[in-house]
C-alpha cells in the first residue's frame, strides 16, 4: 500500500537570494553566547549525536541540560570531559531553558512541546509529530531560513532523507523551477532510535547462529527482510 502525504514547503521564489547574515539586511539572526540548551531524548541515538554536534561546533551556550525518561533520570553522562545528570522530561521541567531540541519521538513531542513553549522555551522538534501542522514552520535552514521569523515557539524538522534530498534539488529549483518530484526512499532503522539499531544487530546475530529471531521495536523482523 502506498500512502502519499503533502505539506507545502513554502519555498522561497526562484532566483531570490536570502542571506542569513545581517550584511544584506535580508535575514538577521540574533546571536548570544549564553543560551541554555536542552536536549529531550538525550540518551537516544539522535540525542547523543546532538550533544556531539553542539560540542564540535562550539555552539554558543552557557549550559546544556539533558532530558530523558523517568527510567534514565538521575544517571550521569560523561562526554568530552564533562558530566551531566539526566533530568526527567516532564511538565514543568523546562523552566530556564532557551532552546530545546526534541529527539524522543512523536508521543513525547505531543505531550511536552506545548509545556516547554509555555515555559519560554523555543522547541526544535525532530520527530514527525508536527510536520504536517500548517501553523508550525517546517524548516531547512539552507533553503527557507526566513520561516524562522514567525515560529510561534515550535519549529519542525523535515524527515532526514527529505532534507538531504531537497538541499541537492534546491539549486535546480532556483535555476529551472521544479514542479514535481517522484521519490522512493529506504529508511534506516537508526531513524527509529538506538533500540531499533540494537534489535537489527541482535536479529543478524541470531540468524547467523541459527537461533529464533525475535522482534519488539518493529512489528516484523527487519534483518534480511
Amino acid at each position: 500500500m502506498c500512502t502519499t502525504r503533502h505539506r507545502s514547503a513554502d519555498l522561497i521564489p526562484r532566483r531570490v537570494h536570502v542571506s542569513v547574515t545581517d550584511s544584506q539586511g535580508d535575514f538577521i539572526v540574533n546571536t548570544r553566547n549564553n543560551y541554555v540548551i536542552g536536549i529531550v531524548g538525550a540518551t537516544g541515538a539522535v540525542g547523543q549525536e546532538l550533544v556531539r554536534l553542539l560540542h564540535e561546533r562550539n555552539f554558543p551556550m552557557s549550559a546544556l541540560r539533558l532530558f530523558a525518561s523517568a527510567r534514565s533520570a538521575g544517571k550521569v553522562v560523561e562526554r568530552f570531559d564533562k558530566k551531566w545528570t539526566i533530568e526527567e522530561a516532564k511538565p514543568g521541567a523546562f523552566a530556564g531553558v532557551d532552546l530545546a531540541f526534541f529527539a524522543a519521538g512523536g508521543s513525547v513531542t505531543r505531550a511536552l512541546a506545548a509545556d516547554a513553549v509555555k515555559s519560554g522555551c523555543v522547541v526544535i522538534d525532530k520527530s514527525s509529530a508536527l510536520r504536517m501542522e500548517p501553523n508550525i514552520p517546517l524548516v531547512i535552514p539552507e533553503i527557507n531560513p526566513e520561516k524562522l521569523r514567525n515560529h510561534g515557539g515550535i519549529i519542525a524538522n523535515p524527515n532526514c532523507s527529505t532534507a538531504v534530498m531537497l538541499m541537492g534539488l534546491w539549486p535546480l529549483h532556483q535555476a529551472f523551477g521544479l514542479k514535481r518530484i517522484i521519490v522512493s526512499t529506504y529508511q534506516s532503522v537508526s531513524g527509529t532510535g538506538a533500540e531499533a539499531v540494537k534489535e537489527l544487530a541482535d536479529q543478524i546475530q541470531a540468524h547467523v547462529a541459527g537461533q529464533p529471531i525475535t522482534h519488539k521495536v518493529y512489528p516484523y523482523q527487519i534483518a534480511f527482510n
